[in-house]
């Protein structure tokens, strides 16, 4: 199992405002490691998760996860890659407002089209795994914003995605609570196995992960 980008091309705008965000990018991600994305802002860390997540379609280029090309199925093979596959943690969290923790992780299998009842059990095991079993009850904004990044995190697991990624899981918390973060990240990645790349800025996540990319010298290979 693994992520292989291949010659990735992606540009972006319009007009005088069109930009190359990735340019013939290529590495491989493995499984069980937890790799890093680092570079400036505008260096295409964003662009390339929403790449290898499906969510964006390159120019060019081939994203192989575990051998099928998620950039060359069509738009409905795609979005079931998306729901069966992949688990995306944004940068905001992008949780639903009314619902409580308990119940964001049960409308995320209903949209994969999972017996919500059937995932409660594993829904609250998540939540109990990264430190929320007392905040079952709690909707967003009742919650930090640490929280609501590991309600996020529980949510993307919830269906064992092969594929997981994160963008800026430690933006606009303390020190403490992004080493927190990090470990959590670390941990579950290790424990389940999926391919995680993580983009950030901060030198507590990257101190944290098994492997680093940088997206200014990116590498033909990233693994432990």
């Amino acid at each position: 199992m693994s992520l292989h980008l291949d010659a990735l091309t992606v540009t972006l705008g319009r007009g005088d405002s069109r930009t190359t965000a990735l340019d013939g990018f290529g590495a491989t991600f493995r499984p069980g490691v937890l790799t890093a994305l680092v570079g400036p802002s505008g260096s295409g860390k964003s662009t390339l998760l929403a790449v290898a997540g499906a969510l964006l379609r390159p120019d060019r280029g081939r994203v192989l996860l575990n051998g099928t090309d998620l950039a060359a199925l069509g738009d409905r093979e795609r979005a079931r890659a998306r729901r069966e596959r992949v688990g995306y943690v944004f940068q905001s969290g992008n949780l639903l407002t009314g619902l409580t923790a308990e119940e964001q992780l049960l409308a995320a299998a209903s949209i994969a089209g999972r017996r919500p009842r059937a995932l409660r059990a594993r829904a609250r095991e998540l939540l109990t795994e990264v430190g929320l079993a007392h905040r079952l009850a709690h909707r967003p904004d009742q919650l930090s914003g640490g929280e609501r990044r590991r309600i996020a995190l529980a949510r993307a697991l919830l269906l064992e995605p092969e594929l997981l990624l994160v963008d800026e899981p430690t933006a606009a918390v303390d020190r403490s609570r992004a080493e927190d973060l990090a470990a959590l990240l670390v941990r579950t990645t290790h424990r389940y196995g999926s391919v995680t790349v993580v983009a950030t800025h901060d030198p507590v996540v990257t101190e944290a992960a098994d492997a680093t990319v940088d997206m200014l010298r990116p590498p033909v290979s990233a693994s432990a």
